[in-house]
Order: C-alpha cells, then structure tokens, then sequence
C-alpha cells in the first residue's frame, strides 16, 4: 500500500513518541524524512525555513513503506496497545471483585432475589405458608432445626434454634442461595414475628395473647427460598401456653414456679425507661447515648406507625413492633459496652445503650 498526497503524517497523530526516542522511528534523528528539531537561534530558523520551501511537493516523496524503522515503530504500537487493553482488562476484573476482598453473593440494586437464586438444590413451583418458594435438597445432608423455649427470669421466654448443618449468614442476606446457609423466620400461630439470624431469640409476653399458641420456625436460603425435603419445608413447632395479664405460671415448657403476688409491669421493673415515637420515618426525640451501670435494667418502650421489630445488638433481643402500638423490651445491662438499639425493616437507629 503507498502513501496519497492527502496521507496523515504519524508523528501528527502519535500519543507518545517512544519509537523516535528510542531512535527506530520516523522522527528518530538521523533517520530518512525526519522532522527537524525546534532551531534554537533566529539563523537556523531561517534556514529551516528556506528548507522546507525547497521541498518537493508531497505528491513527489517517495512511498511511505521505503522509510527505514516505519515497520518497526508500527509494531511497537501495536504491541503497546494490546497491552495498555490486557491491563485494562485485568484492573476491571479486579474492581468486580474488590482488590483482594472476598467475593460476594448480594444481587445488584433492581434486580429480584430470583435472578440470585444461585445453583444450590432445586427451586420447586409450591410455596411455603408465607408464600416463599421451596428449595428442595436431598435429606442426606439436608438442614435441620429443633425449637427449644425456655421462660425468661424477667420477661417472656428465651427461644433458642438448634440447627444442624446450618449457619446464619446475616452478612450475605439476598444474595445467592448456598448449601446449608441462610436464616430463619418466627411465627406466632402462623403470623410472622421476626427474622432471626443468629440461634437465640427474647419473645415478650407483651407480644402473645392469653392462651394455647403455636410457633414456628422456618430456614430459609440467604435469596429468601425456604430449604425443603421431599416437598416440605425445614422447620419446627413448639406448644406455649400465655397466662393472663398478672397471673402467675402459664409459661409453658418449664415454666418458672408461681409466686406469691402478681409481678408488676416490665416498665415498672426497669430502673430506666426510655421511651420512642417512630413516625413517618423520624424518631422522635432524636438519637442519642443511654447511660446505665451495669447491672441496671432498661425498659424500651417503643411505638411505631409501620410494623417493623425492635433490636439490640449485643444482647440479641428483640421485640415486634405493631403498627400503631406501643411494645416494650425489658433487659438487664449485664455487659459493658455500647450496643445499638434500632429497628430492622426501616434500619433506623433509635438509642445507644452506654453500659459502664
């Protein structure tokens, strides 16, 4: 191929001039049709000037491809280009997955927990009670949970989840689904209560009317599928029995031995009470710090327009939060620290408990 008269000199469009400094390319001095260097006196100007003037026409040069080193430097910049696009290409691969961060399984804000789903098992068309697929897996090898409750010394009962071949994995909640990993989701006589992410969960007594109930437990995947085998999902029940406001007994599962006077309200238990209005996405009065002594009891007392539940991190006890109604959480400061105190579905920060 030969040069027109209209061909575009290289070192016009030539991003850095490697191959003329390296002395192979067509600017390199000393090489055929070399540009000249800037004169550095008003003499050379001159002349160089009278040069270029006496220059044949372009038309006239001789073809392009007869210049010494032209191959050369064409190949360097080719061999640069790809390898200007190899590291491009390894820096985006390493920015997918954050340079030297461990991978992860959350789905990308706008998509559905479906497009996450993952690999592990088999998602079924049926649901379970709460209207979540089931993710059937083969009964060797397959999830199990047993629902233990024991009553609470000060308020309600503690239930804890004995799992096997199971973890919680809070930290990868919606994202893809992976063998024996999740968390776990209360009921109450068929009403959801709470997500659980960890084995052990505080139910108030404010929390469940007077009379025969039913909970439930259920595991569910990190992309909200329920784990089943043959067609039915992992879980388990627990009989509680709820005695009247004020009456003694009625725990259900041990309960603790009746005592000689009715015991007084959660609130009027706690040597502190705070108490906290959630409306329209504020919190009223605004978050701040709660001082206690350790040992001290706090009463949280908290209403909420939107149903959600009330945590405290650190001590692992929540509450669900009616719409429109007022709960309490009663805990004994036993642990020093600060813990915060905020609501799950909404993740708005309500109080920090500073415990001394």
């Amino acid at each position: 191929m030969t040069d027109s008269p209209e061909a575009i000199d290289p070192c016009v469009t030539c991003v850095t001039c490697v191959a003329c400094a390296d002395g192979t390319g067509p600017g390199a001095p000393g090489a055929a049709g070399a540009a000249p260097g800037r004169p550095s006196t008003a003499g050379e100007a001159s002349a160089a000037g009278a040069s270029r003037a006496a220059r044949p026409a372009r038309a006239a040069l001789p073809a392009r491809a007869a210049r010494p080193g032209r191959a050369g430097g064409r190949n360097r910049r080719a061999a640069r280009t790809a390898a200007l696009i190899t590291l491009a290409l390894v820096l985006a691969g390493g920015a997918a997955t954050g340079c030297g961060g461990r991978a992860t399984t959350h789905h990308k804000p706008g998509t559905s927990h479906e497009q996450a789903s993952g690999t592990a098992g088999t998602l079924l068309d049926v649901t379970d009670p709460a209207g979540h697929k089931l993710r059937e897996v083969p009964a060797d090898g397959a999830p199990e949970v047993r629902l233990v409750v024991r009553p609470d010394s000060e308020d309600g009962w503690n239930l804890q989840l004995a799992v096997k071949k199971f973890r919680f994995t809070p930290d990868s909640t919606g994202g893809a689904a992976l063998t024996g990993a999740g968390h776990a989701h209360l009921e109450l006589d068929g009403r959801k209560l709470a997500r659980l992410y960890g084995p052990w969960f505080h139910l108030s007594a404010a929390q469940v009317a007077e009379g025969e109930h039913t909970l439930t437990v259920r595991l569910y995947a990190d992309d909200h599928t329920a784990w089943a085998v043959s067609g039915k999902p992992v879980e388990a029940t627990a009989a509680l029995t709820a005695a009247a406001p004020g009456a003694s007994g009625g725990h259900g599962h041990g309960s603790a031995p009746p005592s000689a006077q009715p015991d007084p309200p959660a609130s009027e238990q706690a040597d502190r009470t705070v108490t906290i209005t959630v409306r329209d996405g504020k919190v009223t009065p605004a978050p701040a710090r709660t001082e206690l002594r350790r040992g001290e009891r706090v009463a949280l007392r908290v209403t909420s327009d939107r149903a959600d539940t009330l945590h405290v991190h650190g001590y692992d006890k929540e509450v669900a939060l009616p719409a429109g109604q007022e709960a309490t959480l009663t805990l004994t400061a036993d642990r020093t620290g600060l813990f915060e105190v905020e609501t799950h579905e909404s993740r708005l920060a309500l109080t920090q408990l500073l415990v001394r």
